[in-house]
């Protein structure tokens, strides 16, 4: 009878098959573990479809108009001479075109105080108003330059002039009708010089 002591030795094809399991399962550690970052965030899934995700929706941001502060500038008499008198006009805009436009509608509309006065001759119509930098464009319709003598004309383009510039005091306004430069007043011919600033106004056409 053969009783040779049995051998501890594990052969070497088992060998070969446990480190081939214990460097698979590794690698399977090792990518999850460079897959999973700690700072992703959770992907939320359908219940009724584990595989869809559902997008969460994004909140739409609005903008919020700014109150801007315009003035119309109305007539009053003083002593010898008519002083042009501001009233506010507040507005919620977010471009000086819009408080603008508001001003000259209510300019336009003529005054409610029976104190106020306008030689705008009713009927005139804004053509159009555009802010480009520091100039303002004014379009108004015929009727602007219809009656009126030399101080009714020159006091309306001084209304013009001071509405156009209440957010901008030193704003360069043109004035046109019907699209057409404003170089002459009336039948009396009073000149007109553009660009027209409150200074050049004050200087030039004294009311």
């Amino acid at each position: 009878m053969n009783n040779e002591p049995r051998s501890n030795r594990v052969s070497s094809g088992v060998v070969a098959a446990v480190s081939a399991a214990v460097i698979a399962v590794s690698g399977g550690v090792a990518w999850l573990t460079t897959t999973q970052s700690p700072n992703k965030a959770p992907v939320t899934t359908n219940p009724a479809n584990p595989n869809q995700s559902i997008q969460q929706p994004t909140q739409p941001t609005t903008t919020q108009p700014n109150e801007k502060t315009a003035q119309v500038y109305w007539l009053k008499p003083q002593e010898k001479n008519i002083a042009l008198v501001p009233k506010s006009v507040e507005v919620a805009a977010n471009q000086p075109n819009q408080a603008l436009e508001r001003a000259f509608q209510a300019l336009l509309e003529g005054p409610s105080d029976s104190t106020d006065s306008t030689t705008i001759p009713k009927g005139t119509k804004l053509l159009g108003l555009n802010v480009k930098g520091d100039e303002v464009h004014v379009n108004l319709s015929d009727s602007f330059t219809s009656g009126g003598g030399s101080t009714s004309m020159v006091a309306r383009v001084g209304q013009v002039v001071y509405t156009a510039s209440s957010l901008n005091t030193k704003a360069k306004v043109y004035i046109d009708v019907n699209g057409k430069p404003l170089d002459v007043l009336g039948g009396e011919g009073v000149e007109l010089q553009q660009p027209l600033t409150r200074e050049s106004f004050d200087k030039n056409y004294p009311l």
